[in-house]
């Protein structure tokens, strides 16, 4: 799923080519995507793209139109998507055909043709059209904004609850715009299990932890803005060959030389580096652990030199 880096990357991408500009057309071919009915889809032709903003891990398209026709006050309306875990974007030349099987919409313009595509057969990505600032506020899940936050605000938010590391920092409801790829690379940071429990964080930890996410968004959301300035981001992935421990199991970690190890769990994986996070200890995998019984290793054996 695209993340709030990945998010930015696509903003900085869209801002140089769309703002200010009117949809041509809108060709909706997956009556999945939209969630809305009322207004149309179609009377964004009237509007005119004043700003892309990020709503966690939404992209807000704010459209100016003419409140009472042509020469009126002009209103705000929101085209609000969500790409989920397979929905990605794609900038093409005016008029390209949208994608078979893929293939969700195309809002054409003047300067080219902004598709979005969903990879597999379920259809999870979403498209609101709301008119008012009340209705898109409903549409944000509350979390705190992670390079925002103070240390306080962001303590208070980790510890209304009790629960892992990795479920609060991907948690759109605690924390705006994190999930799978980047909460396994912010562990990795602060040297934390990603089990740990967040009111079992001292103090000092709560700082640690702070300091590692603004640090992590910050470097990965700098770096994939700077690419998009150069070209727009066609391949956004969560495995990024740069990362620390996220989507590399087996390989060794960048820091102390560990293997990586992996936790898969319904449609997701935690990767953590057992000698910079949990003193050694192999966590238990639900499935394999079941599975091997006493052969399930405890500890992490054997260093490899860091690539």
């Amino acid at each position: 799923m695209p993340e709030m880096p990945d998010i930015e990357a696509y903003i900085e991408a869209l801002r140089s080519r769309i703002l200010g500009q009117t949809p041509q057309g809108v060709r909706l071919t997956s009556a999945f995507l939209l969630r809305t009915v009322d207004p149309p889809l179609a009377a964004l032709a009237e509007g005119r793209v004043e700003g892309i903003t990020r709503l966690g891990k939404r992209i807000v398209f704010e459209f100016a139109l003419p409140a009472g026709g042509p020469g009126g006050p002009p209103i705000s309306w929101f085209l609000v998507l969500h790409l989920m875990v397979a929905g990605r974007l794609h900038w093409k030349a005016a008029g390209a055909a949208v994608p078979k099987g893929a293939g969700l919409a195309a809002f054409d313009f003047q300067r080219g043709t902004l598709l979005i595509t969903e990879a597999g057969k379920k259809r999870r990505a979403s498209l609101h059209l709301v008119t008012s600032r009340e209705a898109l506020g409903e549409l944000d899940p509350g979390g705190v904004e992670p390079l925002d936050a103070s240390p306080a605000e962001f303590n208070a938010a980790l510890r209304r609850e009790n629960h892992t590391l990795k479920r609060v920092l991907a948690d759109p409801r605690i924390l705006s715009g994190i999930g799978n790829a980047y909460s396994d690379e912010i562990l990795h940071r602060a040297r934390f299990s990603p089990f740990k429990m967040t009111q079992a964080l001292s103090g000092g930890d709560m700082d640690r932890l702070h300091d590692a996410t603004v640090t992590v968004l910050r470097e990965w959301t700098e770096r994939l803005k700077a690419e998009a300035r150069q070209a727009f981001p066609e391949h956004v992935t969560a495995f990024r060959p740069d990362m620390a421990v996220h989507g590399r199991f087996g390989a060794a970690c960048p820091v102390c030389g560990t293997t990586v190890q992996r936790i898969v769990y319904a449609d997701n994986e935690c990767d953590y580096c057992p000698g910079c996070q949990t003193e050694g200890r192999i966590l238990a995998d639900r499935s394999l652990s079941r599975l091997l019984r006493d052969d399930w290793p405890r500890r992490a054996t054997g260093r490899e030199e860091p690539e």
